[in-house]
């Protein structure tokens, strides 16, 4: 692993454009060119559009067929969309290539769960070609899964795992805000919710990540979502939210085993929230309490989950693979 790692970025969003930023930093990688639909981007400068002289000659490419017909690629950041089956979909000439990608697909934390049969198919074509694929980032990815997972390991044994996270959403990058229902009628945010169009994605994967990784059998998933109301008038700087507006969102996940372990995860995530922090305790022997006082700042950690993963997945078996199968987490120099 002396040799930098060849990368390529899939999506110019915040995340991607931050994921670059970072990668600059870094010596272990090399980006070779970036990819989005967008033809207003396409051919231009990857130094042009992150505002960076980093980059030296990579440009952005309309496809990774296109880039990878250019230049050898070794992995792929991947920061598009919250599905498992159309981010998999995506990924399949990248996994021809034999990359690891490393995603920010919240489904893809544990994507056997929702795309069981398109996740099967990807794991066999992956280990045809020495492809790997992981789903990481903040939340999910470590706060309200990898993390408690880690507690555990100091237990002589566990009944039950409770998590919570306040965060002030007024902090974080402009779709974030707007996928938590920022400014929409009460009624009209849940709406959206129901056909996925808005609240938090990957929740119900971090629960299962939880039990998978203490060989707990649970289920059926319990999930509640409510919006919260903005009591007065609220202003970021990409929305202005009136007294009656949603502010954001307050989402419960549970299940239980048959033997009686329980998870439970709850999120409260709007504009202004008091006392954002992350808390975690353990019905466990011993008996475990922690919190992060302030939170963990999302869009920051998410894209630094993602790039630190990266070396540690190539590192890894071919094959679709989860958190809890790479080694511990850390910060890649």
């Amino acid at each position: 692993m002396n040799k930098k790692i060849r990368i390529a970025q899939f999506g110019l969003g915040p995340i991607g454009i931050a994921c670059l930023s970072l990668l600059s930093r870094k010596n272990r990688f090399e980006v070779v060119g970036g990819i989005d639909i967008r033809e207003a981007l396409v051919g231009h400068s990857l130094n042009d559009v992150v505002g960076s002289s980093s980059f030296g000659s990579a440009q952005i490419y309309e496809s990774f067929e296109a880039l990878a017909h250019e230049t050898p690629v070794d992995a792929v950041l991947h920061t598009v969309g919250s599905r498992a089956n159309t981010s998999l979909e995506q990924m399949k000439p990248m996994i021809e290539a034999g990359c690891a990608i490393v995603s920010s697909c919240e489904e893809l934390l544990f994507p056997a769960l929702r795309a069981p049969e398109e996740t099967a198919l990807a794991d066999t074509h992956c280990h045809k070609t020495g492809g790997r694929i992981l789903g990481t980032g903040v939340n999910p990815g470590f706060v309200l899964d990898v993390l408690p997972i880690c507690l555990t390991g100091i237990c002589a044994d566990v009944r039950a795992v409770y998590g919570e996270r306040v965060v002030d959403a007024s902090t974080r990058r402009q779709p974030l805000q707007k996928k938590v229902g920022s400014g929409l009628p009460p009624e009209a945010f849940i709406e959206l919710e129901k056909k996925g169009l808005a609240g938090h994605a990957g929740f119900h994967e971090s629960l299962m990540l939880i039990a998978h990784a203490l060989g707990w059998t649970v289920g059926p998933i319990s999930d509640s979502i409510e919006a919260v109301v903005a009591s007065e008038q609220i202003e970021t700087d990409h929305f202005t939210i009136e007294v009656g507006q949603t502010a954001g969102l307050h989402q419960i996940v549970h299940a239980s085993s048959p033997e009686g372990h329980e998870i439970h995860l709850d999120l409260k995530m709007y504009q202004g929230a008091k006392d954002p922090h992350d808390y975690l305790r353990l019905d466990s022997e011993p008996p475990i309490e922690a919190t992060v006082h302030g939170g963990i700042a999302g869009d920051l950690a998410t894209v630094a989950a993602l790039v630190n993963a990266l070396p540690r997945l190539m590192q890894a078996d071919p094959g679709v693979r989860l958190m809890t199968e790479l080694s511990l987490p850390k910060c890649v120099v």
